[in-house]
């Protein structure tokens, strides 16, 4: 999927240039190389195989990442790269790229087309742009922890001041249940209006874009996390650890409106 170039340019405009020298283009670029690998392989007969932890990985996400991988170095030699298919380079560097080629490789073997793909970049650790690539559902959300855009129109999270009226998403919900309190969690889902599991990245864009307020993920790694936060701080969520803290030190995040977070922490951590 490849934004129009005036969605480009307003993005762009909004960016401070001094801080971001020339990543956007970058970002853009590889979204778009990714997708077309992705989709080459997307609902065909690809080969599952299991990492060391357990979960699933295809030909679809190594290639998408190396790709990313080669490009990146091919513009800037001296970045580092963090990514989950194959680990860290010079992640000490100022400017460090943040991937995650198949964020819900799940639902991709499944035919399920809410995966996304996500890119991130960071100075010093922090990240400072962030993109959410869907390669079916051709959208693509950027954000710079200032502003969110979903394919080049601003988005922002929906006005809601009740738990009662609150769409609740998840990933897994067993996930909660291994690793945190499962109680307080079921009682956090009988509170909300609408509780749907439309999880992994997908989750998070429903919420920046304003179609659902709370967003719970229980168990993450730096490359699940990074994209996400400058999308979501720029659609005006409220983002922390389950806990309530920082979510990468933490590898957990719910994101809500603003409204709602401290209850909802409150809640999930409630004995």
């Amino acid at each position: 999927m490849i934004t129009s170039t005036t969605s480009r340019n307003v993005i762009e405009a909004s960016a401070n240039s001094s801080i971001l020298p020339g990543f956007l283009p970058l970002l853009h670029a590889l979204a778009d190389a990714s997708a077309v690998w992705i989709m080459r392989h997307f609902r065909t007969d690809f080969a599952t195989e299991r990492k060391a932890d357990s979960s699933p990985v295809t030909e679809a996400d190594r290639g998408a990442e190396r790709i990313m991988r080669e490009m990146i170095l091919a513009s800037h030699p001296d970045h580092g790269i963090i990514g989950e298919e194959y680990g860290s380079l010079r992640p000490e560097a100022r400017w460090t790229w943040v991937l995650d080629p198949i964020d819900g490789t799940k639902s991709f073997i499944s035919g399920v087309p809410l995966f996304g793909t996500l890119i991130a970049v960071c100075e010093y650790g922090q990240p400072l742009l962030g993109c959410i690539n869907f390669p079916v559902l051709h959208q693509r959300l950027i954000g710079d922890n200032r502003n969110a855009w979903l394919n080049g129109s601003r988005i922002s999270v929906r006005p809601i001041h009740a738990l009662e009226d609150a769409t609740l998403l998840v990933t897994d919900p067993s996930d909660i249940r291994r690793h945190k309190n499962g109680v307080a969690f079921e009682r956090l889902t009988e509170r909300v209006g609408i509780f749907r599991s439309w999880g992994d990245c997908y989750g998070h864009a429903l919420l920046a874009s304003g179609y659902a307020d709370i967003m719970v993920d229980p168990v993450l790694q730096p490359w699940d996390i990074m994209a996400l936060l400058p999308v979501l701080r720029g659609a005006g969520a409220a983002v922390s650890s389950y806990e309530g803290g920082d979510a990468v030190a933490s590898g957990s995040l719910v994101a809500s409106h603003p409204a709602l977070h401290d209850e909802v922490i409150a809640m999930l951590n409630n004995d």
